[in-house]
């Protein structure tokens, strides 16, 4: 019979985990113009003060039925179209995203007491934009991109092992392994973008793009 008073009393006490956010704050006054060049500075602080993967994001979807999934993918693109990520497109994620269309990511810079959140309508990249990318990424990865079967169930690692040793032999002859076709960049072109500062007593910053019916773009601010 376990030990129920020792194991309660080595338990991680959950519901006094808590840290106090006392080093920031966001005004109206200090956000850029545009939520890209805006989430675009946060990602530099982000680099600069080294907070690991700080280009990773969260991205959630649904499927058609409307059972929610995240997992976290790697930010490869950023402009005014919206945030890029790549991916499998049978993956997932992808069969969510064909389902709906439509998204929401986190970026969770811990370290700053930031977060930013975006939401909107999804689309594919080019195949320009694709293949230009697969150009920047390690030949092992672009490997791994042909030989995992993202998201279907495996027999076992051993499976995986086999099928990237034969993707290996299949272009170990060839200098620029090419796009797989099943294999691409995902848009998230933004309705609403927030930035969130935490404050102390949780009465946190939050300031809001949204995008109006006629395009333009207007900026809240939004209770804690």
């Amino acid at each position: 019979m376990p030990d129920v008073t020792l194991a309660s009393e080595s338990a991680i006490n959950l519901p006094a985990m808590r840290v106090s956010y006392e080093h920031g704050e966001l005004s109206e006054a200090q956000l850029l113009p545009t939520w890209h060049e805006q989430l675009k500075a946060w990602l530099d602080e982000a680099v600069a003060a080294g907070l690991p993967e700080a280009n990773a994001m969260v991205l959630a979807t649904a499927d058609a039925d409307g059972l929610p999934s995240s997992r976290t993918v790697l930010l490869k693109g950023l402009d005014e179209r919206g945030v890029v990520f790549f991916t499998n497109y049978t993956s997932t994620k992808s069969h969510d995203l064909m389902a709906t269309r439509y998204a929401s990511a986190t970026f969770p810079w811990y370290g700053l007491h930031r977060q930013a959140h975006v939401r909107g309508t999804v689309d594919k990249v080019s195949l320009q934009e694709t293949a230009a990318y697969w150009a920047q990424r390690p030949r092992g990865s672009q490997l791994g991109a042909w030989a995992s079967p993202q998201s279907a169930v495996v027999s076992g690692r051993q499976s995986l092992e086999s099928a990237l040793a034969a993707v290996e032999r299949r272009f170990e002859d060839v200098d620029e392994v090419p796009v797989p076709p099943h294999w691409g960049g995902w848009r998230i072109r933004p309705e609403v973008v927030e930035f969130w500062q935490g404050r102390q007593d949780r009465m946190h910053d939050r300031l809001r793009f949204r995008q109006t019916r006629d395009g333009a773009w207007r900026i809240q601010r939004i209770g804690p």
